[in-house]
């Protein structure tokens, strides 16, 4: 037994993997179906499992629903200063088990560990968030003259259906759980079925810190026994989905037959510039972390590095430098690289690369599978940058979703910005210049949800946060998160 495995074996000790719950959390505890059908979840590290969840049916999701439905009016009536204690307890329980959190997280997603102990600091933050944003939600009062008063009240839309994908299975959880108990709303949640153990721990954690039974439910399974049947539920106000365009495009579908309210963030391609006056010591770093955190699974990771011309050579052999040094690994060992999900979400990437090869693309760092020594069965993949001359080229338009990024050339400002909005995503962009005219023209020409300059990634918990264009629409965090779950009622009354 290597070092490793003898660390990863106190590691699940410590992270209590054997005690991780089998059932679906519905009305405040653990159901565990009559006939139980189980799925495996798998340490990306090692590619092999390590638990088993349940499997759950529309008949889960029926009483997941109904349980949201009952709760909802009382969680809505509570004054929202004591919603908000509840949730300032639940931020800080998941600090107090942040080191199970973490560990589960990354056995489940195959995350670095520091990454996975980061998402948990951040979840912790936005609850803590929202918690102070609970008793804030103001309406406005609208002047209409004398013999009237008119005014706004934001009341909670319902309850409320959360699709989680896996690449950041707490994060994501708590960007919608959190601002949607804040406002008064019931939560259904279906984690992927690849990561699906901290979105339960979290449900037990909420109540444990008081949320009233039946706030707060999540059903475990596949999107087609699960997913469909929740987002396609009559009783459902909302749903907020994360995914894929075409999963994105039948959610719709499926909303519209109700006429539910829908929240999409559906990937993207994100732009990162380089312009010639850029501190190069600052930037390569940032464009290093952009793409190559948590092994590129990210839906806003800068995956498309443009530069101007004139500093293409310095960035390239900076670049390739860099990534000479990265090392790969289990998360556990902690090192520069990650794992990727799944066997498949492994092949997908090798297949975007191979054909980008193909096509006579220039590779200038990684572009293959890794197998590293003391976990050679795992799913890795090395971190790449391939150059594409062709801006329709698919290495540029397409989403990788792994550590990929695709170079591009300007010729000037005015190509760069032509260049970054040459996809049909729009969710974040990123620019970095000493020119503060050309940051903030940039930020003013380029079509993306969020813009960072000399920064990627810079945007925290209060700033608002989705897409434009096929990278979906709707916001999470800020105070415009909180909105995304209430319904704007005026109220006109004649003085007499």
């Amino acid at each position: 037994m290597s070092d490793l495995e003898k660390r990863l074996a106190q590691a699940r000790a410590e992270a209590g993997l054997a005690d991780l719950p089998h059932g679906h959390f519905i009305d405040g505890g653990f159901h565990v179906p009559p006939a139980l059908e189980e799925m495996e979840s798998y340490d990306p590290g090692l590619g092999r499992p390590f638990a088993t969840f349940a499997n759950g049916t529309a008949d889960d999701v029926d009483r997941a629903v109904l349980s949201a439905r009952k709760a909802q009016r009382a969680w809505a009536r509570t004054a929202p200063v004591e919603r908000g204690r509840v949730l300032r307890r639940i931020s800080d329980l998941i600090l107090s088990e942040g080191r199970r959190l973490a560990l589960v997280e990354m056995f489940d997603a195959g995350k670095r560990l520091g990454e996975a102990e980061g998402d948990v600091r951040s979840a912790a933050r936005t609850f803590e968030y929202y918690a102070g944003a609970a008793d804030k939600l103001e309406g406005a009062q609208i002047p209409v003259g004398n013999d009237y008063l008119a005014y706004t009240v934001h009341e909670p839309v319902g309850v409320v259906a959360q699709i989680i994908p896996w690449n950041y299975p707490l994060t994501s959880a708590v960007r919608g759980v959190a601002p949607a108990l804040a406002a008064g709303c019931s939560v259904v949640l279906k984690p992927a079925e690849q990561t699906p153990f901290t979105a339960l721990l979290l449900a037990e954690i909420c109540s444990r810190a008081g949320l009233p039974d039946g706030v707060f439910n999540v059903v475990t399974g596949t999107g087609a026994r699960v997913g469909g049947p929740l987002t396609a539920h009559p009783d459902i106000d909302h749903i907020t989905f994360t995914g894929s365009v075409p999963t994105g495009s039948r959610v719709m579908a499926e909303a519209a037959r109700n006429i539910t309210r829908v929240t999409l963030e559906l990937g993207g391609k994100s732009p990162h510039v380089l312009l010639a006056d850029c501190d190069l010591d600052r930037a390569i770093p940032d464009v290093m972390g952009a793409i190559f955190e948590n092994a590129g699974q990210i839906c806003s990771a800068g995956s498309r590095l443009i530069v101007e011309r004139s500093i293409r050579d310095a960035v390239a052999e900076r670049l390739a430098k860099a990534m000479a040094g990265l090392k790969t690994g289990h998360g556990y060992a902690n090192l520069d690289v990650g794992a990727v999900n799944s066997r498949e979400q492994l092949k997908r990437i090798e297949d975007h690369v191979e054909r980008a090869k193909s096509r006579g693309d220039a590779l200038i760092a990684g572009g293959s599978r890794v197998e590293p020594e003391e976990t050679p069965d795992g799913w890795y993949f090395a971190p790449t940058v391939i150059e594409a001359s062709d801006p329709k080229d698919p290495i540029v338009q397409e989403e990788v979703f792994g550590p990929v990024l695709a170079l591009q050339v300007a010729e000037d400002f005015d190509h760069a910005v032509a260049l970054a909005d040459g996809t049909d995503y729009a969710l974040a962009g990123a620019i970095h210049t000493r020119d503060l005219t050309k940051a903030v023209r940039f930020a003013r020409e380029v079509d993306a949800g969020q813009i960072y300059v000399n920064e990627y990634f810079a945007a925290p918990v209060e700033v608002p946060f989705g897409g434009n264009g096929k990278s979906g629409f709707g916001r999470a965090k800020g105070l415009e998160g909180l909105k995304t779950y209430c319904k704007l009622k005026s109220v006109t009354m004649k003085l007499v």
